[in-house]
């Protein structure tokens, strides 16, 4: 018996000492830091990973993240330089550089991010109230980003932590002024579109109306150089007639009759009634176109009967 029971105590203090060694040992991992406080006051504070070594029972290991931490901001209604409202969802990004000075001020995490938020919102109403909402949305943002991280990292400081960045996600208007701001976009858009359709009316119609006039024009210059030419040919065909009836005048005669004959006397033309022996069938009567006279003919006069007469019947 005197054996078992120094068994079972020797087995006692085994444990007991194993877990009183087991107490006196902490590890650290590369992503954290540890803080070893010593009833309940801060005694040093370990940033090399690796196992370390502690009093048991007395000294208590808190673990403080070493990796960078998000710092997400609410959406907040901001007023820029030039009177315009806009609606900043930002968001920040930090690290914690001194574990001491973190647990003394925010202890945790969530205090941290508690305190930090209304620092990062006042910096953006600072900041960007002095910029207009064009150098926000487009032209100076990547500067006031960094006015921003700068300021809220001075203030950042009494609480141990380094921000590291802080960025816009959305800057925009308003809802109801970004629904003023379409319309009006719309408005103006539809205006030019209007605008430029008249001028390509007005462009098209002066085009047009220069096209119409150097046709006019050139119809003209046309129709006046072929009526010179057509009074030149005439004056020419004329010449040439003269010159004709001047040397053969019963030849230019013949030649003008047949001519007539060859456009009057044309099938299915219009029927006209002539005297066979007119003037214009004279060619037709004598081959040298001249006309036949009767003056030695004497024109016979027809006799004339009177019919007989029937006798008149006897009486009955």
């Amino acid at each position: 018996m005197r054996l078992g029971f120094a068994g079972w105590v020797l087995a006692v203090i085994v444990v007991v000492v194993l877990i009183i060694g087991y107490s006196s040992l902490f590890t650290v991992y590369q992503t954290r830091q540890a803080l070893v406080v010593r009833l309940g006051q801060p005694l040093r504070v370990v940033t090399q990973p690796g196992l370390h070594g502690k009093l048991p029972l007395l000294d208590n290991v808190i673990y403080i993240d070493k990796r960078i931490l998000d710092l997400e901001n609410s959406s907040q209604e901001v007023i820029a330089s030039d009177q315009k409202r806009l609606v900043v969802d930002a968001f920040a990004r930090y690290r914690i550089h001194d574990a001491l000075r973190f647990y003394q001020t925010v202890s945790s995490v969530d205090g941290a991010n508690s305190r930090l938020s209304p620092l990062l919102n006042s910096a953006l109403r600072r900041v960007l109230g002095e910029a207009t909402l064009t150098q926000v949305v487009r032209d100076e943002r990547a500067q006031l980003m960094t006015r921003v991280r700068e300021q809220l990292d001075r203030e950042a400081q009494q609480f141990g932590v380094t921000v590291v960045d802080v960025r816009i996600r959305r800057a925009d208007l308003p809802e109801q002024n970004s629904q003023a701001v379409y319309k009006r976009m719309q408005t103006e858009r539809e205006r030019e579109a209007q605008e430029f359709r008249s001028q390509g009316t007005q462009k098209a119609q002066e085009i047009r109306a220069r096209a119409d006039r150097d046709a006019t024009v050139t119809v003209a210059e046309a129709t006046s150089k072929a009526e010179q030419t057509r009074g030149e040919g005439d004056a020419e065909r004329n010449r040439i007639f003269a010159d004709a009836f001047s040397r053969d005048p019963d030849f230019f005669a013949f030649y003008r009759s047949m001519q007539a004959y060859d456009a009057g006397l044309l099938q299915g033309d219009t029927r006209f009634l002539v005297r066979p022996d007119s003037e214009f069938f004279r060619y037709f009567l004598d081959p040298n176109g001249k006309q036949r006279t009767d003056a030695g003919a004497s024109a016979a006069t027809p006799s004339t009967a009177s019919p007989p007469t029937a006798a008149p019947s006897a009486p009955r």
